[in-house]
């Protein structure tokens, strides 16, 4: 075979060749190296931007009330109030998700009387700024009492049925514990345990029941009642089995009656006998003497 005079047969061609495959290969996975890197910079700093952005957001919180409660009762402040939050945008988020902060009016250095006083927060951030709607509040803070109130119960029996009839209910307490302001315990006119009895009511009839504190009109009035609940019991009972255990009584008086008057009636026949066999006694013996004397 001849020898090969190609023009790749030269070792410094095959050489260049190499070379530039070589660039070509690099300047490729350079470049995409650079692209990756490009967009995980921009991804980064997309993130980035999202998390130094601000965000605000409204919540619904519980008002807190500091005061001395074995001594006042405050009345007149709202159980929830909004509160606006505003800050860095992952802050935000993690607030509204934890609510792990307290929404709070301050009244432990007030005395009875009204007033209007300021809501404050406690717990958040710094970085977080916090506006509350309403701002103030006005409250009523009145000295604590506590009585003694006896318990009744009111029976609702209209839809029993026809052939039954309820009972004097009865309560398993006799009284409890009214604790609320002042201006309202003093309204406490009684305290109520309201029974329904309902349609199918057979034999006792038991239920557990919330009472009621209620003024002279009946309204119910805004006090603690201590225990809240009692349990009634309401004898059921059938009329008719009323009525025959009444006629049976009758039957038995009657009886009685006719007892009573058979053994009278005996007593004076006896009676009666005793005072004919005296009578016939005493005549024989009149008589036995007479002829004794005539003789």
């Amino acid at each position: 075979m001849g020898k090969n005079n190609g023009f790749f047969s030269h070792k410094w061609v095959m050489r260049l060749a190499s070379l530039v495959l070589a660039i070509l290969l690099f300047a490729y996975v350079n470049g995409s190296k650079n692209g990756f890197l490009r967009q995980n910079t921009r991804n980064n700093n997309s993130e980035s931007s999202a998390l130094m952005s601000d965000k605000s957001v409204t919540l619904k919180m519980p008002l807190d009330i500091t005061v001395d409660n074995s001594k006042y009762v405050v009345t007149g402040y709202p159980q929830y109030v909004k509160v606006r939050l505003n800050g860095p945008s992952a802050l935000v988020t993690t607030t509204s998700n934890t609510q792990n902060f307290k929404v709070y009016a301050d009244l432990s250095k007030l005395g009875p009387g009204k007033h209007r006083v300021p809501i404050k927060t406690s717990g958040l951030n710094s970085e977080l700024k916090a506006t509350v709607a309403p701002r103030n509040i006005t409250v009523q803070i009145q000295p604590r009492r506590t009585v003694n109130v006896k318990v009744s119960v009111r029976l609702n029996a209209r839809n029993l049925d026809d052939g039954y009839q309820a009972g004097r209910p009865r309560a398993d307490i006799d009284s409890v514990q009214v604790t609320g302001a002042q201006d309202e315990v003093r309204r406490v006119n009684r305290v109520v345990a309201y029974v329904v009895v309902p349609r199918d009511a057979k034999g006792n009839f038991q239920r557990q029941v919330t009472l009621q504190a209620l003024d002279r009109n009946g309204q119910i009035l805004n006090v603690v009642i201590w225990p809240a609940t009692t349990n009634v019991t309401v004898p059921i009972s059938s009329k008719n089995s009323d009525s025959s255990s009444s006629q049976s009584d009758s039957a038995s008086s009657s009886a009685d009656s006719s007892s009573d008057d058979s053994s009278a009636k005996k007593r004076v026949q006896t009676q009666s006998s005793s005072s004919s066999i005296s009578s016939d006694t005493n005549s024989n013996s009149e008589s036995a003497a007479t002829s004794s004397s005539q003789s």
